[in-house]
């Protein structure tokens, strides 16, 4: 089989320097802005897990969240060093940092060291890889692991022994543990294999590593089975989905930079080498996934991440094939002529100025996405109104019980407080966010009390909403029928569903209730950023609402657990 090292070498050689550019800006990109001053709920579930015992842990992944159990237990490891917001997003930047280099080892080894540089390069300035490299969740992790899992299926294929295919069987599995979502990347490597057109002899290797992967994740299965009921919310996807992934994959949302993205596209399928293993890993994971979710939905962008890998790779791979056509261009005058080596260091310079304009164009974009305003909610500012309005010893309601994410991620804010629903504390009973009373029972603890304070989205508090949990009824129905609104404090700038912090007090005998939606009563001021429902992960429920977007680039998708 051909070897791409050889090809379009350019003037760096075979060196470390095409690795480790793109990861050195892979570094600093996810380094600028790592500390935004609080956590979101689906970061604030890893960290409070994570700080948990590891029986504790083990006993919560029976019920729920058995998909990233092992990401739990490494993340367990890592916040023993030290528990902090920049401690639990560290990995992910070193994850992304990897796959950066990963990336670009692969280039180097399907087309040369220029390819190599872009294609590393090109992920590492992607703002979904950056958004991901900020995230403390396992997306940018299970990348890594399906970066080198890929870089590890081509040097088999290259080696042709048995031995090759044990690292690689390795890498998958650790990968698959990590997210179970990433198995369609074993689709996507069978046609990379069937593009080259391997012999027999690989394919057998290839099916042995494969086929032990997929028998060590059957309990993972099976158990995630039957927590399938917490991605009750996706929805099928349509094509508003494929033009989101297409627009996330690409280092530019619109304009110049996304078609030139998309043209050097095609050129890159003239790659034959590259584009066997880019173009499966691009389309096959994503297409999986959408088929499947037509029926039993499953699809979500950040689940395949990873295929930003394939989308680097086939326009670093066009732009290799442009940059040796030009390179091959002579063009003489009466006084000079140009070509070969000049016309490639022209070609060099276009390339880096092209990186660098298109790294400046997202400029806004990141900044933006480095804003905790531009994650779904600020669990901190939560926490901090709370410590500025409330008493001590007042008591607290979370509508619905999932709000109470924030009390347990800045315990701070509510530690003067009682939480009147809570019947057995999180870790106790292993459980995200704990065990509420019963209704009765609720409705006793709360017949004494004069004054309230409720925390929750403002769409939980409809009065003509009907959750499923009677506990969550009760709560709404109880509030409705014998407490009014003395106060609101809500962050004014959001433009999606707040969380608000209310004080509702005892209604005096004979007034009649009234419907507070819509209704700001006086005491309103600035406050905390919405909480979103942190479970959009492949085992967790949502609170009632759509995904919705970190930032105006990212697709409306990009950003949810």
């Amino acid at each position: 089989m051909e070897s791409g090292q050889a090809r379009g070498s350019g003037r760096f050689g075979a060196g470390p320097v095409p690795v480790a550019v793109p990861m050195a800006v892979m570094l600093a990109t996810g380094l600028w802005g790592l500390d935004r001053g609080g956590m979101w709920g689906d970061e604030s579930v890893t960290f409070q897990v994570a700080q948990r015992t590891v029986p504790q842990i083990w006993r919560l992944l029976h019920d729920v969240d058995a998909v990233h159990g092992l990401y739990y237990l490494f993340m367990h490891a890592v916040l023993t060093v030290h528990p902090g917001e920049v401690v639990l997003r560290l990995p992910s930047v070193c994850a992304a940092t990897a796959t950066a280099g990963l990336v670009a080892a692969l280039g180097v080894r399907l087309a040369g060291p220029r390819v190599g540089l872009w294609a590393g390069t090109l992920y590492a300035i992607t703002p979904m890889t950056g958004h991901y490299a900020q995230e403390g969740r396992s997306y940018a992790l299970v990348a890594a692991g399906v970066a080198g899992a890929t870089l590890l299926l081509v040097r088999a294929v290259d080696a042709g022994g048995a031995r090759a295919w044990w690292p690689y069987g390795t890498v998958v599995a650790l990968t698959f543990l990590l997210h179970e979502l990433a198995v369609p990347v074993l689709g996507a490597h069978a046609l990379t294999l069937a593009l080259l057109r391997v012999p027999r002899k690989v394919w057998s290797g290839w099916g042995r590593a494969a086929g032990a992967v997929a028998l060590l994740l059957l309990p993972l299965v099976w158990v995630s089975q039957g927590q399938s009921g917490q991605v009750a919310w996706l929805v099928p996807p349509g094509w508003d989905r494929v033009g989101r992934l297409a627009r996330n994959v690409a280092p530019g949302p619109a304009g110049p930079v996304l078609w030139g993205s998309l043209l050097l596209m095609a050129v890159g399928l003239r790659e034959r080498r590259t584009a066997a293993v880019a173009l499966p890993l691009l389309l096959v994971p994503p297409g999986i996934l959408m088929t499947v979710s037509q029926v039993r939905p499953l699809y979500h962008d950040r689940y395949v991440l990873y295929a930003l890998a394939g989308a680097s790779l086939l326009v670093a791979a066009g732009a290799g094939r442009v940059a040796r056509v030009l390179g091959r261009v002579r063009f003489e005058g009466r006084r000079t002529r140009i070509g070969g080596r000049r016309v490639r260091a022209v070609v060099g310079v276009t390339g880096v100025l092209a990186l660098t304009v298109t790294f400046l164009s997202q400029l806004p974009v990141y900044r933006q996405d480095r804003s905790a305003a531009h994650r779904p909610d600020n669990l901190a500012v939560v926490s901090a109104l709370a410590v500025s309005r409330m008493r001590p010893g007042d008591p607290v309601l979370f509508v619905p019980s999932v709000g109470r994410l924030a009390a347990l991620a800045y315990p701070k804010g509510f530690r003067r407080v009682r939480d009147i629903a809570l019947r057995e504390s999180a870790p106790r009973s292993g459980t995200l966010w704990g065990l509420e009373a019963a209704p009765g029972e609720l409705r006793r603890r709360l017949a004494p009390v004069d004054r309230v304070w409720v925390v929750a989205e403002r769409s939980a508090l409809d009065p003509r909403r009907s959750p499923p949990d009677p506990v969550e009824r009760t709560k709404l129905a109880v509030l409705a029928a014998e407490f009014t609104v003395r106060e609101e404090h809500v962050h004014e700038e959001r433009v999606r569903d707040d969380v608000l912090l209310r004080l509702y007090v005892r209604r005096p005998a004979g007034e009649p209730p009234r419907d507070p939606t819509g209704v700001r009563p006086p005491g309103v001021s600035a406050g905390a950023p919405g909480l979103a429902s942190p479970g959009p992960d492949a085992n967790r429920p949502r609170a009632g609402r759509p995904a919705h977007p970190p930032t105006p680039r990212l697709s409306p998708d990009v950003g949810r657990r």
